[in-house]
């Protein structure tokens, strides 16, 4: 249960690998190791730069990287676990841990003790919860209480001493780097109460719960009698419970208001101890009526030290938040298009962002552009062949925006063109994206009042929608 190597990439658009390596730890004791277990199916850890640019090709980070390749974007290899294989001197790294978080990647090489080849199953290696575990550990560290660059790199320039207390030759001892550098004592503290193994370390400080919830919509519409739209709510409620005891308990409730769309799919995390049937039954394949349950959804937990993910849920929500209307007519080297958009009223007209993205594959980049917009600005990407429409913080009164114009397009060219096998002729599409603040489409909120917290302390309650 050892990592082989740990990085830290900073996500910085415009330099040659699109990123740059803020920190990197090899383990060059558990790299013995690997040989031995791993075998004929071994691969050395590379340097950070064929490192850097392989993670950031798999992971679809590059700025000029839009070509499909076979291997990485086909739909047989979709990847919903963050476990990835990295194609590195002929050879293939696996299984390599990373996800993307404000900006900064995570990512480090846990240690697999039997051969590569053919893949283990990700349960049967031990390594890899442990891999998250510390990462997790070094991005809640990195983002407490930080305000600028300046304290990241102060924090940056810790993590080599924390590293040694915390996870000595690759073996994670305590994911919560915060104890390693108030330097305390844990093995002077008796406990009465087992350790279980799944925790390595506990908390002393300040007691405190964070809650938010994050909801995001995917909606496709159509405008045709035919095919009828479809959308969804997705949500997430993210954790992070900093109690002192080896098994605080804690209890945290969602709620909906007597209008609001009831939560579906729920999935919850290791931690909860129980659910109610009617949350565990509550699916979206069931028709919708009065007695679909509607909360309060409660959820008792023994929290993890690190933030985590308490639930993810669906919902059906009435009607998509902003209902759209997409036209493209084809004219020899000219496209006329038509956008009409509308905020649906129930919907919060507060946005942190709006813009709506219209591609033009399989042509030539633009060469001229004459527009009437009715709100916001339209910016013109010629050799992306691409329109970026930004809609703004706000929706006018009227609830309604429109867009008309004409699009030019230059002869196909042998450099790089956006190329898409659907989008042929008249097949188009318009992508909306939006963030709302405070706010969440189904409703869906918790209350600081309603969270029960078992634990030596009163703690500090914080909830946000985001």
């Amino acid at each position: 249960m050892a990592q082989r190597a740990v990085w830290l990439i900073s996500r910085e658009p415009g330099t040659p690998f699109c990123g740059t390596v803020r920190f990197s730890r090899r383990y060059p004791t558990v790299e013995k190791r690997a040989k031995v277990f791993n075998g004929a199916s071994y691969v050395p850890i590379p340097e950070d730069g064929p490192f850097l640019k392989a993670l950031l090709f798999e992971l679809r980070l590059l700025d000029d990287d839009e070509d499909f390749i076979e291997s990485r974007d086909s739909c047989s290899h979709i990847n919903k676990t963050s476990v990835y294989g990295l194609l590195i001197g002929g050879g293939e790294l696996w299984p390599v841990v990373a996800f993307l978080k404000n900006n900064m990647i995570y990512a480090c090489v846990p240690l697999v003790e039997q051969t590569l080849s053919p893949h283990p199953p990700l349960i049967s290696i031990s390594g890899i919860s442990q891999g998250f575990e510390l990462l997790f550990g070094v991005q809640d560290f990195l983002s407490l209480s930080q305000k600028n660059d300046t304290e990241l790199n102060t924090k940056l320039n810790q993590l080599p001493d924390l590293l040694l207390q915390a996870c000595p030759f690759g073996t994670l001892l305590d994911a919560n780097l915060q104890n390693s550098l108030d330097s305390i004592n844990f093995a002077s503290v008796t406990h009465s109460q087992k350790q279980p193994a799944w925790k390595v370390g506990t908390y002393k400080g300040k007691p405190q719960v964070s809650i938010s919830i994050t909801e995001k919509v995917k909606s496709m519409q159509y405008d045709k009698q035919d095919i009828a739209d479809t959308w969804q709510v997705v949500g997430t409620v993210t954790c992070k419970c900093d109690l002192e005891g080896i098994m605080p308990n804690v209890t945290i409730s969602l709620s909906l208001p007597t209008n609001g769309s009831p939560l579906q799919d729920i999935l919850v995390h290791p931690c909860v101890t129980s659910l109610d049937s009617a949350i565990l039954t509550s699916s979206s394949i069931d028709a919708m009526d009065d007695s679909a349950f509607s909360g309060p959804y409660k959820f008792p937990l023994t929290p993890p030290l690190e933030s985590f993910n308490l639930c993810y849920y669906t919902s059906q929500v009435p009607v998509p938040p902003i209902l759209g209307f997409y036209q493209m007519k084809e004219e020899e080297i000219q496209v006329k298009i038509t956008v009409n958009l509308k905020l649906h009223e129930s919907v919060k007209n507060n946005f942190e962002f709006c813009e709506a993205h219209i591609p033009f594959y399989n042509r030539g980049p633009i060469t001229h552009v004459e527009y009437k917009v009715s709100f916001g600005q339209l910016e013109v990407f010629r050799e992306k062949s691409s329109l970026v429409w930004i809609i703004g913080q706000k929706f006018p009164k009227s609830m309604e925006i429109n867009l008309s114009g004409t699009v030019t397009f230059g002869a196909k060219s042998h450099e790089k063109q956006s190329f898409d096998e659907i989008c042929i002729g008249g097949t188009a599409y318009l992508k909306l994206h939006f963030r709302i603040l405070d706010y969440t489409l189904t409703g869906c909120y918790a209350d600081q009042h309603s969270v029960q917290v078992f634990a030596s302390g009163k703690p500090k309650i914080s909830t946000r929608k985001l």
